[in-house]
């Protein structure tokens, strides 16, 4: 028995050898065309491939059911954007903590962080790009605000950090980077504005 969504799915008569060969007999039949799969349940139980093409070493005789739970790409993306709301806070409290260790002269510690730091937000960025090429931002004036400063800053910091400034990068992070994140809220908030707009 195969489900999708809560429906059982008429797969027909056809002999499937492999667990891969029912996902790929799902995905011609169109049944994941503008969705996302979530979750998937073989005989009840989650399924996540350890290894690439693990379904193709599950004989279907082993499986007695099959449950697909998806969910739309435009309901991703706005579940994305709650997430990017989160990644925003933690921006924010990990410039805090970089400044603070600065200043109290653990620059080991501070450098470390400082560098888990600029990986989220590089990741951030990325997403946030995604999403805007995806919705169509491109005229959005905050976003491109934020970036252009963003960039900026980056430039700043990077010299700064050559020069082994540590207090000058503990005052740029906590008076020009956090009230610099603190914008990205706004533009998250456009992006879920523009993604909700466009599933109408």
């Amino acid at each position: 028995m195969i489900v999708i969504d809560g429906k059982q799915y008429d797969i027909g008569s056809q002999n499937f050898e492999n667990l891969d060969e029912v996902f790929v007999k799902v995905v011609e039949d169109g049944h994941l065309e503008d969705r996302i799969v979530t979750d998937v349940m073989v005989n009840e139980e989650p399924f996540t491939e350890i290894y690439p093409h693990q379904a193709e070493d599950i004989e279907m005789d082993s499986v007695d059911s099959v449950e697909i739970v998806t969910m739309s790409a435009d309901d991703m993306a706005v579940e994305i954007t709650l997430e990017l709301y989160k990644v925003v806070n933690i921006m924010n409290e990990g410039a805090k903590q970089v400044a603070e260790l600065f200043r109290q002269a653990d620059d080991g510690e501070a450098l470390e962080t400082y560098q888990d730091l600029l990986d989220v937000i590089r990741n951030f960025l990325r997403m946030i790009g995604a999403l805007r090429d995806e919705y169509s931002l491109k005229d959005n004036v905050e976003y491109e605000q934020s970036a252009v400063q963003l960039n900026e800053l980056f430039t700043e910091m990077s010299s700064v950090l050559e020069n082994e400034d540590w207090i000058l990068l503990a005052d740029l992070l906590e008076y020009e980077f956090l009230p610099a994140v603190e914008k990205w809220k706004r533009v998250i908030k456009n992006i879920r504005d523009d993604i909700r707009q466009s599933r109408n």
